[in-house]
């Protein structure tokens, strides 16, 4: 009965702690994703790509906000439910029910580490995913809010090797006085056409031209002709969107194969001139350190929580303490982010980063073990 008990009380604190935890990270995750999301409307407005490449592009990069705030909101969450159970005389039923605060920052810290298990999962695997899969909407997507994009008397060049100048707009299809630059490598075509009808559908996107000559540049040999109606594809260009994929966008077994078999074991076959080359290096062990090594974080967050239980609230400096130990748990917040930069400028800081989160772990725990028992016995 009495562990009946025990699992009742410890039940009711992980789930306050878990409501909490993911109604504050989804609210704060919706407002700057929102922000952010305003930002992505340059999408449109400048790069030409339509509603839909917007709102899936800025979709996807909810779980990179998700994963961002986690940390912080994951250490808030646990910080308030404490506190709340505590002002609340809640943890008193805990000491009542034979849990001793060793058995109780145990519970805690196995709790920890499935939140860990959670943010792995985030940053491993589903943020690279969305990362790579927001990077092949715009990649393949055409110009599919071409119409926006054309103002009277202005120089067009957000499309990638096509430059558009048209003096007048009747309205949204139809135009007057249009010049075209048409780059391939070496050749230039230059177009003018004293009216145009942009068509512009899911069969069909060109510009149909009337009354026009074309020039062709190739290697400094002219050629020109006039026409009375020519079609121009508009369907072949891409805007200017960055299209090429980052590190941060690739999988973390691919990064780490680089990593572990070029890097370190010296393997060159595994070199590749854009995804696994000596420049990467320092790109890599930031994005390995954010993936792998950052949320062990989470299970240290917790544990310096742990030292809220040392101090009842009777005490004069429980105020005191409360204020000291979220503030320490802020400045390591900071220094995991500081670390990630820290980590891209040589090898030795990345193995550093690698002992340092297990070695304020213990460090921690032994600590934290030390106190509550010191405590106990003055009480």
């Amino acid at each position: 009965m009495i562990e009946f008990n025990k699992k009742l009380i410890f039940r009711k604190f992980f789930f306050d702690n878990t409501y909490f935890f993911i109604s504050a990270i989804f609210t704060l995750g919706i407002i700057v994703w929102v922000i952010q999301a305003v930002n992505f409307l340059d999408f449109v407005t400048e790069d030409g790509h339509g509603l839909g490449v917007y709102f899936k592009y800025s979709l996807l990069n909810f779980p990179k906000i998700i994963s961002r705030l986690f940390p912080l909101i994951f250490f808030i969450s646990i910080f308030y439910t404490l506190n709340k159970f505590e002002d609340n005389n809640e943890l008193k039923i805990f000491w009542i029910n034979g849990i001793n605060k060793i058995n109780f920052v145990k519970n805690l810290v196995f709790y920890s580490f499935f939140s860990l298990i959670f943010l792995y999962f985030f940053t491993s695997f589903l943020v690279p995913w969305s990362q790579n899969k927001s990077r092949v909407f715009l990649k393949d997507s055409n110009i599919d809010f071409f119409p926006s994009l054309l103002s009277e008397k202005k120089f067009i060049d957000t499309v990638d090797k096509l430059t558009i100048y048209i003096e007048k707009k009747i309205d949204k299809e139809n135009y007057e006085n249009i010049f075209l630059k048409d780059t391939d490598n070496e050749k230039i075509k230059f177009i003018y056409a004293s009216k145009g009808k942009l068509i512009n559908n899911e069969n069909e996107r060109n510009l149909k031209l009337f009354d026009g000559k074309i020039i062709n540049v190739n290697n400094e040999k002219i050629t020109s002709f006039d026409f009375e109606t020519t079609n121009f594809d508009l369907g072949k260009y891409l805007t200017k969107s960055i299209t090429d994929f980052k590190i941060q966008e690739r999988k973390t077994s691919d990064i780490l194969g680089c990593y572990v078999n070029y890097f370190i074991l010296g393997n060159q076959s595994y070199y590749e001139t854009t995804q696994c080359n000596d420049p990467a290096i320092k790109e890599m062990q930031k994005e390995l350190f954010n993936r792998l090594i950052k949320p062990l974080f989470i299970p240290i967050l917790t544990l310096i929580l742990c030292f809220l239980l040392i101090i009842p609230k009777e005490n004069v400096r429980y105020k005191f303490s409360r204020i000291l130990i979220f503030s320490i748990g802020l400045v390591i917040i900071i220094f995991s982010e500081l670390f990630s930069t820290m980590t891209s400028k040589n090898f030795f800081y990345f193995k550093l980063s690698i002992g340092i989160p297990f070695l304020i772990f213990f460090i921690q725990y032994f600590i934290l073990y030390f106190k509550i028992n010191t405590f106990r016995k003055e009480s």
